[in-house]
């Protein structure tokens, strides 16, 4: 097992986090993660954008809304101009909105790469170490954090300079994806390239990201890479007790590993919805929020494709409840339920700011109006 994982003052052990997932990591679905690792780990919130921060968007100061027993509260910013990004950070600070921030350089979608933000920020050498040098300024005592990709494409490869920016500027921990922004997330993540990473910054921790789909993969993950930690995104979609299975496996303890029936799944479904529900004030938004996830959660289950699209309609937690309660609720865990899960596309033209790629250090033309007005990726 490896070491304890150090995040500023926080300790995370065993060295699991939640990664930010826009539409999905809000505090009930955190909730349920933390439920099922016995609140061990890090569960990190959506992606928030510092410009909707600062001028506090009414949606995105709820989804900084954090449940009591969060602890650290961890919150993941997007920005591209260094000022709102340094504004923000003081802003969570003062108002001790979080105990952790991470700064999102990894995101591949086309509204924020065409902004130049998310993955396609750090080809931008000097506006990636202006943004980290105003954020861990700002932050004080709390720990900055980075989530990035390898790079734009194949020719625009940036993790190994990022990496060192990163350093140099003070940054407590960086979490690599192994994947380009061109790759979104098809094909297999390239986990040498955490490997070369980590032997890049052997100053702070790395945490690998990409194609985690079960403890097993993370264990070897951490084998292979000699990363510091895993950090899990699309593996637990639909199946949050994929973090009991992550704690369970760290701590050696695999015959621990969760295999629910269909009706112990069916159970937490309706849990998710009820948290969702009570986090937006009204049982039928919790609903129709939840309707993403049952796919993920039917996935390999003997469920005919008429009802699977019933339960993908319902919009009350009782017509939930008496659509689940007409499935074979005994089935045991299938095979077809492992491995991969959620967005599988690959291959996909890059949108970027025109003439991105001319010059890896000029920055003009980047400042607040690139700055997204909502929260999400």
């Amino acid at each position: 097992m490896p070491h304890p994982l150090s995040i500023g003052p926080h300790t995370v052990t065993p060295p699991v986090v939640l990664a930010p997932m826009a539409g999905i990591t809000n505090a009930p679905f955190r909730t349920l993660c933390r439920e099922f690792s016995g609140g061990k780990g890090l569960f990190v919130s959506e992606m928030i954008t510092t410009r909707a921060l600062v001028e506090r968007n009414e949606k995105t100061m709820q989804l900084i809304r954090f449940d009591a027993g969060e602890r650290p509260r961890s919150i993941q910013l997007y920005g591209v101009d260094p000022a709102t990004v340094g504004k923000a950070v003081r802003m969570i600070v003062e108002e001790d909105l979080a105990d952790h921030i991470d700064l999102n350089f990894g995101c591949p979608v086309p509204k924020v790469t065409r902004k130049g933000g998310g993955s396609a920020l750090p080809y931008k050498r000097n506006l990636l170490r202006a943004i980290l040098r105003e954020a861990v300024t700002g932050a004080g005592d709390l720990p900055v954090t980075m989530k990035m990709r390898k790079g734009i494409d194949d020719d625009h490869i940036t993790y190994l300079d990022a990496g060192r920016i990163a350093v140099e500027e003070g940054v407590t921990a960086i979490a690599l994806h192994g994947r380009t922004t061109a790759q979104h997330y098809g094909g297999t993540a390239d986990w040498e390239a955490i490997a070369r990473l980590k032997e890049h910054v052997p100053e702070i921790p790395v945490l690998g990201n990409g194609d985690i789909w079960s403890a097993e993969d993370a264990l070897r993950m951490v084998r292979e890479t000699g990363c510091d930690g895993v950090v899990v995104g699309r593996g637990c979609l639909g199946r949050p007790w994929l973090f009991a299975d992550l704690v369970a496996g760290f701590e050696g303890r695999t015959e621990d590993f969760v295999r629910p029936t269909l009706r112990e799944v069916a159970d937490v479904m309706v849990r998710h919805a009820t948290l969702l529900g009570e986090w937006s004030g009204d049982e039928s938004k919790g609903v129709v929020d939840f309707r993403k996830h049952v796919a993920w959660y039917l996935k390999g289950f003997a469920v005919g494709s008429e009802m699977r699209k019933r339960l993908a309609i319902t919009s009350s937690l009782r017509e939930l409840r008496a659509g689940l309660d007409e499935l074979d609720l005994d089935q045991a865990w299938p095979a077809g339920a492992e491995g991969p899960r959620g967005r599988t596309s690959g291959n996909n033209r890059v949108v970027l700011p025109d003439g991105w790629l001319k010059d890896p250090y000029d920055c003009a033309g980047v400042g607040e109006e690139a700055e997204l007005d909502t929260s999400g990726g």
